[in-house]
């Protein structure tokens, strides 16, 4: 336990950080956020800012996403409440424009440098070690962004996880809380047990019971839901051989690869930030005051350590690393791209403050041969022709379905086949049916009652279906017979489990009256000296163990009762508390007083949310 308390007890800001990039990579519903503003409807205002209906749409079905992730395929999608959801995405909006809102009212800042040390550093976006700008674009694409919407995606990120970590790393603890806990997590406990097992061998069922039990749960024993599907599948793939590229066409595209090649430069700068405690004209006196010492012989990463205001990069000495163009503020690239090697600028304005620039390296671009890159041209040339025909042929299936009575004419049209699924519930199936979208169509009352051919479903990016259901069966109550075996299996259970309780109360009672049943002291099991986190104790048994009172007199026990998962029950004698003895060590003071803080720190900030959100104006449409 102590060990878990040290490793969880460190490092706010770092694991904040962290997160966020994780959390970025991962994409885990944040991609709400930079949904277009075009709809004019609002889902609600927080403080006068508007949250969009299309923000809400795209958190509601991340968050539907997640849920269906966690609960895994036995999950049955129906069960989930689109309302609920919808609230509850709703009220995480909510919170974030929230906390944004505070954080910019307390000052809360996270300048363009620290961001671009952060993507520069971020490993998602590194190709032998080194940041790519061409794995940085092909990442954030698949993630749905420009790299404006990263950019800003990522600041408010960081704006949020600096003020978590300002208010949590806020907390404190006094000596005598951090030795009151460290008694209680020191403490160690003796105890016996006494298991009274549920014996399902002992548990008598009549064919009677049996019946009995399958009237009174009628619900448990019904068929679900399920539908037969037909559907025909338009594949992408099957486009490349219709289509055919030229010389000429790949010609071109070559000579466009070759002239988005940009070469790599490695800088390093010194930034003194206009804020509110420098006004422009005296950052830029201090940038001269800096640039008078390098013109004196001074070494550059010696003063950016000393004097740069950029936190990422003046330990290094200033240096950023290797990026090409579009990564940096347009006036720092311009003066960069315009330095030779070990050139430094003159004083540069940017958006964030006074910069001098250091050109520490320049890595050229590699001009591949046509012949090298012919084959990879092609494909590119086919796919973009593949996709711009997918999507027109797509869109003719689709009003074709829309069109027809059933599905045997769109497949004649478009040379498709008329495939059929197994019957399969809400909670989908296998191949195409484990699909949401399907699913959604299967069971929506267009397809299912009204007998309608479904739109266009993109199974992947690849594939597109529509579907039409063949069959519709609704549940039926299932025969006794097909479900006897497993009522008795339950049914022997619960009794055994009911039995097992009885006898150990009864048994619990008398110890209690102070009697001592001799003929089962053979059958204690005894504990001695356990701690909170003991191994070899059922977890809902010691959890009972350090709830129970302390003895009064030490051969006086004091007994509970538990019934496990597995219907036993477990009857506790506790015999006696030890409490630690001598001082604590300074570093497990320490560490306790670390973790006790952190976790009252986390405590302040959900006050703080909580009062966040009593205060704000927040209106619901």
């Amino acid at each position: 336990m102590l060990q878990n308390i040290r490793d969880n007890s460190q490092g706010w800001i770092a694991k904040t950080i962290i997160a966020v990039i994780v959390a970025l990579m991962a994409l885990t519903g944040v991609d709400a956020i930079f949904t277009s503003t075009s709809n004019s409807q609002n889902a609600a205002k927080v403080n006068g800012e508007e949250i969009t209906t299309a923000e809400l749409g795209q958190a509601t079905e991340m968050q539907r996403r997640q849920l269906l992730q966690q609960l895994g395929q036995d999950f049955d999608a129906s069960q989930l409440d689109e309302r609920l959801l919808r609230n509850a995405a709703l009220g995480n909006l909510i919170e974030r424009k929230l906390l944004l809102q505070s954080a910019s009212d307390a000052g809360f800042a996270f300048s363009q440098p620290a961001l671009d040390q952060v993507i520069l550093q971020t490993p998602e976006f590194l190709a032998d070690g080194k940041f790519s700008a061409e794995r940085f674009d092909q990442v954030i694409r698949q993630l749905g962004y420009s790299r404006l919407q990263f950019r800003e995606m990522l600041k408010e990120e960081m704006l949020i996880g600096q003020l978590r970590a300002g208010l949590a790393g806020s907390g404190f603890v006094t000596d005598a809380q951090v030795a009151d806990f460290a008694r209680l997590e020191k403490q160690t406990r003796d105890f016996s047990l006494l298991t009274v097992k549920a014996d399902a061998a002992t548990v008598q069922l009549s064919d009677d019971d049996i019946k009995a039990y399958y009237d009174a749960q009628a619900a448990q024993f019904m068929s679900p839901e399920q539908v037969v599907l037909e559907y025909v599948e338009l594949k992408k793939d099957a486009f490349f051989d219709q289509v055919q590229v030229s010389d000429e066409d790949l010609r071109s595209a070559y000579e466009t690869e070759v002239g988005n090649l940009s070469e790599q430069r490695q800088a390093a700068h010194i930034l003194v930030e206009v804020s509110d405690a420098l006004n422009d004209e005296q950052a830029k006196a201090k940038i001269e005051e800096v640039q008078a010492r390098l013109q004196k012989g001074e070494d550059f990463a010696v003063l950016a350590k000393e004097f740069s205001d950029d936190p990422g990069s003046a330990a290094n000495g200033g240096d950023l690393g290797y990026a090409g163009p579009g990564v940096y503020d347009p006036a720092f690239e311009e003066a960069l791209y315009a330095l030779k090697p070990d050139e430094v600028s003159a004083p540069v304005r940017s958006e964030f403050g006074w910069h001098l620039i250091k050109l520490l390296g320049v890595q050229g671009a590699e001009v591949p041969t046509f012949e090298s890159l012919k084959d990879k041209l092609e494909r590119d040339l086919k796919a973009q022709q593949v996709e711009r025909r997918f999507v027109e042929v797509s869109n003719q299936l689709e009003d074709a379905a829309f069109e027809a009575s059933d599905l045997s004419q769109p497949a004649q049209e478009f040379g498709l086949e008329v495939k059929t699924t197994p019957a399969f519930g809400r909670e989908g199936g296998e191949g195409i049916t484990a699909n949401r979208q399907v699913l959604q169509a299967a069971f929506s009352p267009e397809v299912l009652e009204d007998g309608s051919n479904s739109g266009v479903i993109e199974l992947d990016p690849n594939t597109v279906l529509v579907v039409r259901a063949k069959e519709h069966k609704m549940p039926e109550r299932l025969a006794l017979e097909q479900v006897a075996d497993g009522i008795r299996t339950q049914l022997t259970q619960v009794r055994a489990s009911e039995a097992a309780k009885a006898e150990g109360e009864a048994l619990l009672a008398s110890l209690r009256e102070g009697q001592t049943p001799s003929e089962q002291a053979q059958s204690w099991q005894v504990v001695e000296a356990a701690t909170r986190s003991q191994d070899d104790v059922d977890p809902a048994v010691l959890q009972a163990v350090f709830r129970m009172a302390k003895p009064e007199v030490a051969d006086k026990p004091t007994f509970a009762g538990v019934t496990l998962s597995n219907g036993d029950y477990v009857v506790v004698q506790l015999k006696g508390v030890s409490e630690p003895e001598g001082a604590l060590s300074e570093e497990d003071k320490a560490t306790y007083a670390r973790f006790l803080a952190s976790r009252n720190g986390q405590q302040d900030f959900e006050s703080f949310r909580r009062q966040l959100q009593d205060k704000a104006e927040v209106e619901r449409f």
